[in-house]
């Protein structure tokens, strides 16, 4: 039985009702997973399971928005993902510079910010052009701060941290004394930022792949099987109740 759209945005709103605004998390990290999956269910190009996982990542950005959560973070391409076959990588990156020309002016419009964590250097010309002008055009929004994990891998950036940290404790900027969990947190990509609250892995994978690994050390983790590019806005609001229904101790009682 096919369901009518006015019955599809009834159960949205459903949803959306039973969220409780004043606890929302203020941060969701999302391993957006199973685009190649998808593609292959339907006999598609792997290709073509990109491109559809990029309409999901318009739809989540908005929701978000939406709902005013602060931060989100998409893990888009992780230092691993260069192992895949070079037109899938080229793919990825076409993707993301077709993403960021033509959802900027309206991603600045509606006060999102756009933020890339990972290591840049390696990236091409291309990407690094667009990126510039991303974060640019919209470094002064406040509404939503968007991480794009970009040649992102959570043991190279606390590697990258170490090696910062000696080199300003071999030159007297910080004193080893001091040095706490707030300090390390400020020799992360997220530095300045909340740690996520929420951290949504979709395709049924449990795992965290080199993700955010410091930064999720008590975020909630809901592990969900639908694959990225039919993962909707409903199936968000879900995590968020999902989220919003646990108790969250940090250890205590």
């Amino acid at each position: 039985m096919k369901i009518s759209n006015n019955s599809k945005k009834e159960s949205v709103g459903l949803l959306l009702q039973k969220i409780d605004k004043e606890k929302l998390p203020k941060h969701i990290a999302i391993t957006m997973d199973g685009n190649g999956r998808w593609a292959k269910k339907r006999f598609l190009p792997r290709t073509l399971g990109h491109i559809e996982g990029v309409e999901r990542v318009r739809d989540i950005v908005e929701a978000t928005r939406e709902l005013n959560i602060p931060y989100l973070t998409l893990y888009t391409f992780s230092t691993e993902n260069w192992k895949r076959p070079k037109k899938e990588v080229d793919t990825l990156m076409g993707l993301l510079v077709e993403y960021l020309r033509k959802e900027i002016d309206s991603l600045h419009k509606n006060g999102v910010k756009v933020n890339i964590i990972g290591e840049q250097s390696v990236l091409s010309e291309k990407v690094k052009i667009e990126v510039e002008n991303a974060t640019s055009k919209t470094k002064n929004n406040d509404k939503l701060n968007l991480n794009i994990a970009l040649n992102y891998g959570s043991r190279q950036e606390i590697t990258k941290a170490f090696k910062d940290m000696y080199s300003d404790l071999q030159n007297k900027k910080i004193d080893i004394e001091k040095v706490d969990e707030n300090t390390i947190k400020e020799y992360l990509y997220t530095k300045n930022q909340p740690d996520p609250d929420l951290f949504i892995r979709t395709s049924g994978e449990r795992r965290l792949s080199n993700f955010l690994l410091y930064q999720i050390a008590y975020s909630e983790l809901d592990f969900v099987d639908t694959l990225w590019p039919d993962f909707k806005r409903e199936d968000l609001y879900k995590s968020i109740i999902n989220f919003q229904n646990r108790s969250r101790r940090y250890g205590g009682i």
